[in-house]
């Protein structure tokens, strides 16, 4: 059998010949310089090539008919050996030897990043060094070296991080970079390592390339940003075509005609732990937490989290399932180690607390279930910020409503902080302060008093007491938790019941409080319900139901222009955010709502059996209750009622209500229209 030849100029080259050497594919590895040779591990199976070499010169190696794939693993911004090993390949294939050629990507290319200049060249990012003032950090390797030495002004202020090789320091002694100048070090480098060189050789710009993950690109800009450096990055070349590692281990266990990695699937086991660190600062990680991450053999997690980590694990900056799940996957078929990979993923706060850590967990439960992941997987608890900020102020939380807005509006808050004495929130920043500021002084509850929990944990924070107005006009961006004390907290009813007088309602028909009581008992309604409201004329029905809980969500649909004003009056009465009024005739305007799972409907203008069918179709299962009044109505509520194929569990019940009315000294009975009231659900 034939070879496989890999042109290997980065770490994902070496981490190839690892895995093709652990999985004994007998290959060939080719590098460019004496120090590429000395990093690989030596094996039986592999021989190394070390020679820089132009296209004839890798035309006359290929020409023994010894290979017949070729893995380009060269650097992205090497573009000339890549047109090199394409031109030879080319000549070999007309020459009548066909070499496959396969090109390696460079794994997880950051994301641009705002505070970050970019340039496309070497040149250009040279011309901006002119107009800047102190030391530069220059990470972009030897060969790159000349091109910084042209100008005086800038070479005088340059220290080098290059190989410690001889051919790179030849290249730096060349350009007449001194001694003091070079930083002659083999990666990998943490940001703690990076943080150190900027502090001790006082830089105040680090050059770099946009290179991935294992280039450590994200580590210079994490301890840039930590120390106050400038960043300027050469802008890496998009590579649109080529392979993943794992993509490309596929590939070549594909044109082998063999699975290579069974025998030692036990061997890439990983210990992935989901880890909790509270706000943030290491004090207040648990023992359990402290011990993961410092044994940790990689960390993920957003970039603020993996700043704070002591640890000399690899790190990546990931934090979302569609990012983390992709990247496992990597290292485990791209790693080769004897003892389980230990992987931790830190989340902020408490683990179970308003965390992300759920969702990741159930996803990577599926992964691991199906046999896409070979792990173990356990979770972490960490100290949450309301329970930080609670300890701070001297109050439980036993007793106290938690609400998140982090990321996302919370319906009806001004109302559940209404009914509670005591409120704690998470938030996304100063903004959500400000907006909580403004909803409490508009609800006139100015006597609330808010407790701010800024920076918590850091040697920034600052826990201070304000009241809705100071909210308002708060600055200073950061992290916040916050409490909030209503001592006129007022307890909500446990029934629905509002009277007929408390609702706006002008010359607009409503639908009477004891017909209400009774239809909505009818819908039989659960959390979380999702109720058109068809006909809504005032929005009676559709208020009573909003007011139930705070996590259901009304439609009032109407095509009555001044009932449609009466409905938006009485939901900002009623401080109901959870009722969307929507201007239209039904079933038209049904079209593109979220699909319900109760209707209501007061009023069908006459299309009663249309309407039902388009619910019906929007959801099968829906549950309805109508009302009638006119014997028009009801002769259509008889037909429907004969449909033994469309509804079951049908109720019909005439209701007729009296009430007292004061004349003189005496009370009369005083006779309502009688209403009939039917309810079911449709069959599927």
């Amino acid at each position: 059998m034939k070879e496989i030849l890999i042109f290997a100029g980065t770490t994902e080259g070496r981490k190839l010949s690892e895995y093709l050497a652990e999985n004994e594919m007998r290959h060939t590895i080719c590098v460019a310089t004496e120090y590429g040779e000395i990093v690989l591990k030596q094996h039986p199976l592999v021989e190394v090539h070390q020679e820089r070499m132009n296209q004839e010169q890798i035309e006359s190696f290929l020409s023994n008919g010894r290979f017949d794939v070729v893995v380009d693993a060269t650097h992205p911004f090497a573009k000339e050996i890549t047109r090199n090993i394409h031109a030879a390949i080319k000549e070999m294939g007309q020459a009548g030897i066909t070499i496959s050629y396969l090109r390696l990507k460079r794994d997880g290319i950051a994301e641009r990043e705002n505070g970050i200049t970019y340039f496309e060249t070497n040149e250009a990012c040279v011309n901006a060094l002119e107009d800047t003032e102190g030391n530069i950090l220059l990470t972009t390797g030897s060969k790159e070296l000349h091109k910084y030495c042209v100008s005086e002004g800038i070479k005088n202020r340059l220290y080098v991080r290059v190989l410690p090789s001889m051919e790179s320091l030849s290249l730096c002694i060349e350009q007449g970079i001194h001694g003091k100048q070079v930083i002659a070090m083999q990666g990998p480098f943490t940001t703690e390592l990076n943080e150190a060189i900027i502090r001790q050789y006082e830089i105040t710009c680090l050059v770099t390339k946009e290179s991935g993950l294992l280039g450590g690109y994200q580590e210079k800009i994490n301890a840039a940003k930590s120390t106050g450096a400038k960043v300027f990055v050469i802008g890496c070349p998009e590579e649109d075509e080529g392979y993943s590692f794992s993509e490309m281990c596929q590939k070549l266990e594909a044109m082998r005609g063999k699975k290579y990695f069974t025998r030692n699937q036990i061997k890439r086991n990983m210990e992935i732990t989901l880890a909790g660190i509270g706000m943030g600062h290491a004090g207040c990680l648990t023992k359990d937490v402290e011990r993961a991450i410092g044994e940790a053999d990689i960390l993920l997690g957003a970039e603020r989290m993996l700043e704070t980590a002591c640890s000399k694990a690899e790190k990546h900056p990931f934090y979302q399932a569609e990012q983390i799940i992709p990247c496992l996957h990597d290292i485990q078929s791209g790693n080769l180690f004897k003892d389980n990979k230990k992987v931790v993923i830190l989340f902020s706060g408490d683990s179970g607390f308003y965390s992300g850590c759920q969702s990741l967990y159930a996803a990577l439960k599926k992964e691991i279930t199906e046999g896409d992941l070979k792990a173990s997987l356990r979770i972490l608890p960490g100290i949450s910020s309301v329970a930080y900020l609670a300890s701070c102020i001297g109050e439980s939380y036993h007793d106290a409503t938690v609400y998140s807005i982090h990321g996302k509006k919370l319906r009806n808050l001004a109302r559940r902080i209404k009914g509670s004495s005591k409120t704690f929130l998470l938030t996304s920043g100063v903004k959500d302060i400000n907006q909580l500021g403004e909803l409490l002084t508009d609800a006139g509850m100015t006597e609330c008093e808010i407790i701010t929990g800024y920076q918590l944990s850091y040697k920034e924070q600052r826990v201070e007491r304000h009241t809705p107005l100071e909210c308002k006009e708060l600055k200073g961006e950061g992290l916040y938790t916050c409490f909030v004390k209503n001592p006129y907290a007022v307890q909500r009813r446990l029934t629905h019941g509002i009277a007929d007088e408390q609702f706006i309602r002008d010359s607009v028909p409503m639908t009477k409080e004891e017909i209400r009581e009774v239809s909505i008992c009818k819908l039989r309604l659960r959390e979380k319900a999702v109720v058109y409201d068809i006909g809504s004329g005032t929005g009676s029905i559709a208020i009573e139901i909003a007011g139930i809980s705070d996590d259901i969500q009304v439609y009032a649909v109407e095509q009555n222009h001044e009932a449609v004003s009466l409905i938006e009056k009485n939901k900002k009465k009623f401080e109901l955010q959870n009722v969307t009024v929507i201007e239209a005739r039904a079933p038209e305007g049904l079209a593109g709502l979220p699909m319900a799972t109760h209707a209501f409907i007061g009023g069908s203008g006459g299309k009663l059996k249309e309407i039902l069918v388009s619910l019906r179709q929007i959801n099968p299962k829906m549950r309805v209750v109508i009302n009638a009044v006119s014997m028009e109505t009801i002769c259509e509520m008889r037909e429907i009622l004969s449909m033994s194929d469309m509804i079951k569990e049908e109720e019909v019940v005439e209701l007729q209500v009296s009430r007292v009315k004061k004349a003189g000294s005496y009370h009369l009975m005083q006779s309502e229209n009688p209403v009939w009231i039917c309810a079911f659900e449709f069959c599927e």
